[in-house]
């Protein structure tokens, strides 16, 4: 029978973190580290996935054909990573667009843990937040608003792109954010 040191058995589990493959409780703070690492790899994929739909929308339709993205797009990406990178994906905020995206207790006190960094004159760039639960390890990073974003997020919307808001999103609560704002954040949760 092969024994395996405690050494290379840490490294062989840090190694099916990384990968995605391991829901082992994180034991030292390298674990931590690379199931950080590993979180912010795959929310690097999800943003950009979405970015990408968002530009294709606004070159090819406009605005208005950016809220269908959000609304059929992105949900459809975050659930195709979720599969393949073996982590819940999505996005919240205290001002969410669709109900589905409300934030639970967990959230909603990071979310404002990081309303009061930014406060006390943290960057939002640097606004992230990870914990492990009893049943899960949980990772956020905070959404800033840029300028692009208040053409659907702004004081100012577009009737055309009003319309389609209103279709999607009866319930829209993500209205009136200013550049420099946190418009939610990103959230992944990777269960035991």
């Amino acid at each position: 029978m092969m024994s395996m040191s405690r050494s290379s058995i840490r490294y062989f589990v840090l190694l099916l973190v990384c990968l995605g493959v391991a829901t082992l409780s994180a034991d030292t703070p390298e674990e931590n580290d690379a199931r950080v690492a590993h979180a912010r790899q795959v929310l690097r994929v999800f943003a950009d996935a979405l970015v990408a739909e968002l530009k294709w929308a606004l070159e090819h339709g406009g605005p208005a054909d950016a809220v269908k993205v959000c609304h059929v797009v992105a949900p459809e990406i975050a659930k195709d990573l979720s599969d393949q990178y073996h982590w819940d994906i999505g996005r919240t905020s205290l001002r969410t667009r669709n109900p589905k995206n409300n934030p639970d207790a967990w959230e909603r006190d990071v979310l404002n843990t990081f309303e009061n960094r930014k406060r006390e004159g943290e960057s939002i760039a640097g606004l992230e937040y990870y914990e492990e639960t009893k049943d899960s390890f949980r990772y956020m990073k905070a959404i800033p608003t840029k300028g692009l974003c208040l053409t659907c997020h702004g004081n100012n919307i577009p009737p055309e792109v009003q319309a389609k808001l209103d279709k999607y999103y009866p319930e829209d609560k993500a209205t009136g954010f200013q550049v420099g704002d946190i418009r939610g954040a990103f959230t992944l949760i990777q269960r035991q």
